[in-house]
């Protein structure tokens, strides 16, 4: 016989833990619950709570056949526990339950509820009908661990000024280098949020930490910049998510968030004779957020430069893309110094081809100057000397 226990749970996943978390924590705030169908609609006409932008209703809406006969039985005050992964998480007390419209919600969520857009199909298969509304616990414990990080970081240098980028390190460019050395600039602290999204189908988020820790360990200041890693659940999928950004970012104690002017998320759109973006609808949100201009390698200025400020034509530019560089990659070449340094390039490309020599020792000493003795190396110390020879220059 089933217990009653097992009979009023509700069994989410690890995306909604992760939104649930985040509001527990303040990191949503002003929303900081789950909203009710009345706040829902409110939000829906006004698109601010509390007087502040927030761009959709905070719903707890599960899916699946047990969820609903538990929603649809679920009486005001009963208490449901919430499972992930068969592992209890937390327990809701509820308040109400109320029917949505699915279709709406991905609207609100991603601007358009056609399954053919990217991340629109997966979750709709998470949205149930109802959404259920009520106090909750949950457990916080590693977005507990990410704000004592911050705050660790913020009295070690007794911040005043902390500044927010959103980074997906996939793999980390020289562009990349240079907007964080120019945010580094006018910021007492650099906080970069690794994104960690659930769905981590190029480098994992170990191998990109890896790389932005080793990164930031030898070539930035010291104790200036602290790597946060940064779950991109559901809510981050659309085209909301600038503004869900700048909100995470203040509510984490940063005054300031560094953005591309490429962002999809910008939503650049005319009226009245001006130019204006999702960033113009912010109402309450405290924090700056700054467009950095696209960064390109100019084979006639010979350096790294804006496009707003370089004269030459594109056909000069060598632009950044992350996904060509990591497509390079992935065929086993190592890309050129003027996109990745090559002691970063090396740990991608030992992690993508994890023993990839028969007899690596012999290919080293073979190829590769050394200093005559025996020693072990690994497969990065081969592409960091493989590199230095495609950079020597005398009979080329």
């Amino acid at each position: 016989m089933a217990s009653s226990r097992k009979n009023k749970a509700l069994f989410i996943d690890k995306q909604a833990v992760s939104a649930l978390s985040l509001a527990k924590a303040g990191l949503l705030a002003p929303v900081e619950r789950l909203m009710t169908k009345e706040e829902s609609n409110q939000l829906n006409k006004s698109m601010t709570y509390q007087n502040r932008t927030f761009p959709f209703p905070f719903l707890l809406t599960p899916s699946g056949k047990r969820n609903i006969e538990v929603l649809e039985n679920a009486q005001k005050g009963d208490y449901l526990d919430l499972f992930c992964e068969g592992e209890p998480i937390g327990s809701i007390c509820v308040d109400e339950i109320f029917e949505i419209d699915i279709s709406e919600r991905l609207k609100q969520i991603y601007g358009t509820d056609n399954l053919s857009h990217p991340g629109v199909e997966a979750t709709a298969e998470r949205l149930g009908p109802y959404s259920v509304s009520g106090e909750y616990t949950i457990n916080q414990s590693s977005i507990k661990a990410n704000i004592e990080l911050i705050q660790q970081a913020k009295e070690l240098v007794d911040a005043k000024h902390m500044t927010a980028i959103m980074i997906a390190a996939n793999p980390l460019h020289r562009g990349h280098e240079r907007v964080i050395r120019q945010a580094l600039e006018k910021t007492d602290l650099l906080v970069l949020f690794l994104l960690k999204p659930f769905n981590d189908t190029d480098l994992g988020y170990k191998i990109r930490y890896e790389v932005l820790e080793e990164y930031t360990s030898n070539y930035l200041p010291k104790n200036r910049v602290v790597i946060v890693p940064f779950e991109t659940n559901y809510l981050f999928a659309g085209f909301n998510e600038v503004i869900l950004d700048a909100i995470v970012a203040k509510n984490y104690g940063c005054d300031r968030l560094i953005i591309g002017e490429n962002h999809a998320g910008i939503g650049m759109y005319y009226d009245h004779n001006t130019n204006k973006s999702i960033l113009d609808t912010l109402e309450g949100i405290d924090i700056e957020v700054t467009t950095v201009s696209e960064y390109v390698y100019c084979n006639t200025c010979k350096t790294l430069v804006s496009i707003k400020t370089c004269p030459h034509g594109q056909h000069h530019h060598i632009s950044y893309h992350s996904e060509s560089i990591l497509e390079l990659m992935k065929t086993g070449l190592l890309p050129p110094a003027v996109l990745m340094r090559k002691e970063l390039s090396s740990m991608v490309l030992a992690h993508l081809f994890p023993k990839r020599f028969k007899n690596l020792e012999k290919l080293y000493y073979d190829i590769l100057p050394n200093a005559g003795i025996l020693e072990e190396h690994n497969e990065r110390d081969f592409y960091l000397e493989l590199m230095r020879l495609y950079q020597t220059t005398s009979l080329t």
